[in-house]
């Protein structure tokens, strides 16, 4: 079944269900306070200094093109470098030498799709787009995923590189699982956009921890973890220790942070102090979140020092530093 007919489906009976009272009702509990100044749009901003990944969503933006298909096509640039060992194809392997991704989408009507623990595909935020517009899913994991992305069209792809192999072999010696904060300062690309509508999207790709479990999948192919987006309010995405922003929802949170109020720099630093309060006696890991409101206003913060995030707009294409919890 098309994802547009289920969907239509269900509102159509759900119409039936839901009285005009608790319509109105619902409507005022999330009204939206926003700065009334002119929005900086369109923008793309994304974690970590992935520039090429921003100036192709520029690219599209400038173009006229959609918020969704900025974000979709950003972040491939970064799937497709095999010098990333963090995202796509050349993504550092699990424990058994074999590289599995994760992805997710969303698009400015909340429609979205992910992939988890995906093997063979080079291109998982391809796939996960499939999943948000061919079916009624959200979510395809393993070898479903796989399977569904060779039903698309999509071609099996070896995407343990030499490099990658002979890594995950030298730490085989030691088999130390220890991920190290800021290394080679990059990690999982979350990307966001406002196209010249004022439409937000999200996209937000990886091959998670190096020399994880198999089977482990982190915050960012998860929906409201990884990366969550609200058409009236704005968007927020994460990079790091999945399992910390898991633990908090904390895209889904920041964002509503900013539905009640606060600015996406605000809402940034209530996200990482969530996840300090749950850790108080451990913060040894990283955390990073970024996130954009619907005037194009961002805000970033993370636990330790190093964190970067990029930001392309009509004034400049900027790799900015974000603010941190810790200062050493």
């Amino acid at each position: 079944m098309k994802r547009r007919k289920f969907i239509r489906n269900s509102s159509t009976i759900a119409a039936g269900i839901i009285s005009a009272p608790i319509l109105a009702s619902c409507k005022e509990e999330t009204a939206v306070n926003l700065p009334s100044k002119a929005p900086t749009v369109p923008i793309a901003i994304c974690t970590w200094d992935f520039g090429n990944a921003t100036a192709k969503a520029w690219e599209v933006l400038q173009e006229g093109g959609s918020s969704l298909d900025a974000v979709h096509q950003g972040v491939m640039v970064e799937e497709n470098d095999l010098n990333n060992n963090t995202v796509g194809n050349g993504g550092r392997p699990d424990r058994d030498g074999r590289v599995t991704l994760d992805a997710c989408i969303m698009d400015k009507d909340g429609n979205c799709g992910a992939v988890l623990a995906m093997q063979n595909i080079a291109n998982p935020i391809s796939v996960a787009r499939k999943v948000m517009e061919e079916t009624p899913h959200v979510m395809l994991a393993g070898k479903g995923a796989e399977q569904f992305a060779y039903e698309q069209g999509f071609e099996k792809t070896n995407l343990l590189t030499e490099k990658a192999r002979q890594d995950w072999l030298e730490w085989k010696k030691t088999s130390e699982y220890k991920p190290i904060i800021n290394i080679e300062n990059h990690d999982t690309i979350g990307m966001l956009a406002i196209d010249a509508k004022g439409d937000i999207a999200g996209a937000c790709t990886t091959s998670g921890m190096a020399y994880k479990m198999a089977g482990r999948v982190g915050d960012s192919p998860i929906i409201g973890a990884g990366l969550f987006i609200d058409n009236e309010v704005g968007g927020a995405t994460a990079t790091g220790v999945g399992e910390e922003v898991v633990r908090t929802v904390g895209s889904f949170l920041i964002v509503e942070l900013m539905r009640q109020g606060k600015t996406p720099q605000e809402a940034c630093e209530e996200g990482v102090k969530r996840i300090i309060a749950k850790n108080k006696d451990k913060q040894d890991f990283q955390i990073g979140f970024i996130a954009i409101n619907k005037q194009g206003e961002t805000g970033a913060y993370c636990i330790h020092p190093g964190f970067t995030y990029r930001t392309y707009t009509k004034d400049g294409h900027v790799n900015n530093p974000s603010q941190s919890y810790l200062n050493g």
